[in-house]
């Protein structure tokens, strides 16, 4: 994700660590986040082409951006008419992730995003799921991923507490049924990548306790993503945890962190 750290802006810097660490760099999100909204500039379609060009020189494959907001009247007309022929052009494809109301002092439910239902999600030709915010917007997760199967490129995964609000909690400490919703998922066919987006700030001050939710929600992942190696057909395959990072046709990825 870029932010306002330069080091996330860099592409020889993001490339040293992804060697140091063992890593691939599998999507750029661009910086759409309320307090990134100032990085790269303002306008939404500069961004965009800056998220691009960091991707191509990456080797990542995908850009995630943020729908438009509803006074953003030229952000919103080029992605009806500018994004769906950008990859043919760039080679990166750049994804629509869906979003959520937002509450106002606890009560009123003010929607500043516009085409966040289903089916106007399914206009663009390339999107990501955050389970997070479908809980937050009342989206049902298996819904979702048969409506937007065909344009799916990546999940942003966590859970919810179901209180409202965008929590991002690890997977097995909210509502979301996240178990049905990856066996789903892994027998759906997608070919994307799946991010844990999780909140831990919480966390921070005991490395032991933040290494093992780390852990035991990697694990959660591998247990339901991870594919057979080999022929499928043959009896001595076996279902194998794979590395951190999986390319494009495998499943699972294990970028941590907070989003919105």
């Amino acid at each position: 994700m870029v932010t306002k750290d330069p080091a996330t802006q860099e592409a020889r810097t993001l490339l040293e660590l992804a060697e140091e660490h063992a890593l691939r760099i599998d999507a750029i999100h661009a910086p759409f986040l309320f307090i990134t909204r100032t990085v790269w500039g303002t306008e939404p379609v500069g961004k965009i082409h800056r998220a691009i060009e960091l991707a191509e020189h990456v080797g990542a494959p995908l850009v995630v951006v943020h729908p438009a907001y509803r006074w953003q009247a030229g952000y919103r007309r080029w992605l009806d008419e500018g994004l769906p022929g950008l990859a043919r052009s760039t080679g990166v494809l750049v994804a629509v992730e869906n979003m959520f109301p937002v509450r106002v002092l606890g009560r009123q439910v003010v929607t500043l995003h516009v085409k966040q239902s289903l089916e106007e999600l399914e206009c663009f030709p390339d999107v990501v799921l955050d389970t997070s915010h479908a809980a937050v917007a009342g989206v049902d997760l298996l819904e979702a991923l048969g409506r937007l199967s065909a344009r799916l490129r990546h999940v942003h995964l966590s859970n919810n507490a179901g209180k409202g609000w965008d929590s991002h909690l690890p997977v097995d400490e909210g509502i979301l049924d996240l178990d049905r919703f990856l066996d789903a998922l892994a027998g759906s066919g997608f070919a994307g990548t799946v991010s844990l987006e999780l909140d831990l700030r919480g966390r921070t001050a005991d490395e032991t306790e933040l290494r093992e939710v780390l852990v035991r929600n990697r694990t959660f992942c591998e247990s339901r993503l991870a594919r057979p190696r080999g022929d499928l057909g043959s009896p001595s395959a076996q279902l194998e945890p794979g590395p951190l990072h999986h390319g494009q046709g495998d499943r699972w990825n294990g970028i941590t962190g907070h989003d919105v």
